[in-house]
């Protein structure tokens, strides 16, 4: 039997890919703040992870990985899920048994994913191109000038907005099932509960922060 056949191996590994993206997703936020707050900070710890050679070419790999592994493990679940449903329950009243956030993980997942692949043409491609097409020297100060470029036009800021409130609504609930599925059901259950939904808000609130400064900073210069 192979290690992702049974049911409980999948739920694990769907969940420990999970933990692996919120703490990517934290560490993202951390050294996306600092645009806002010290902009010298920004460059210097972008510019040490657009051209340290573990980071690029072992933890980005690593993270792309594991970015794929979790949607595909995530539509497979919610299709076995599906299948494994011998009545279909007419009068089944989905919001009475559980949140909007757990019933609709697809649909806020799908997003996600559309919103990533914006975020890669946005910032991935464009680094790659100008480290390995374009050959250009390193320029250490050039990552805070282009991530405020970035939020420029007020059509991708909403866009990261919606992407962002979406990320709350999949971490409200993908957070805390995570930490089960790995058998977090202690005496601090309840506590690290109280964590996820805490990091399922205020995380994406800070990413729709920095980006909404960005833009209106430019507008008032």
């Amino acid at each position: 039997m192979g290690i992702l056949t049974s049911s409980i191996a999948r739920k694990v590994a769907m969940a420990l890919s999970g933990l692996f993206l919120v703490f990517f997703l934290g560490q993202h936020f951390v050294i996306n703040l600092t645009s806002v707050i010290a902009p010298d900070t920004f460059n210097s710890w972008s510019h040490f992870m657009g051209t340290n050679g573990l980071v690029q070419g072992l933890l980005q790999p690593v993270l792309i990985f594991g970015v794929i592994f979790h949607f595909v493990m995530g539509f497979v679940l919610e299709l076995r899920n599906r299948n494994a449903r011998a009545v279909n329950y007419v009068s089944y009243k989905g919001s009475a048994n559980s949140s909007w956030a757990s019933r609709n993980m697809i649909i806020s997942g799908l997003v996600i994913l559309a919103f990533l692949g914006l975020h890669f043409y946005d910032f991935w491609v464009p680094e790659i191109v100008y480290k390995y097409i374009e050959s250009n020297p390193e320029d250490a100060t050039r990552y805070f000038p282009e991530v405020v470029h970035k939020f420029e036009s007020p059509i991708r800021v909403g866009i990261y907005v919606i992407a962002f409130v979406l990320l709350a609504f999949h971490l409200w609930h993908g957070f805390s099932s995570s930490l089960q599925s790995i058998g977090f059901n202690n005496m601090y259950s309840r506590a690290l509960k109280g964590f996820t939904k805490f990091y399922a808000i205020a995380i994406p609130l800070g990413f729709i922060f920095i980006a909404l400064y960005h833009h209106f900073n430019q507008l008032s210069h």
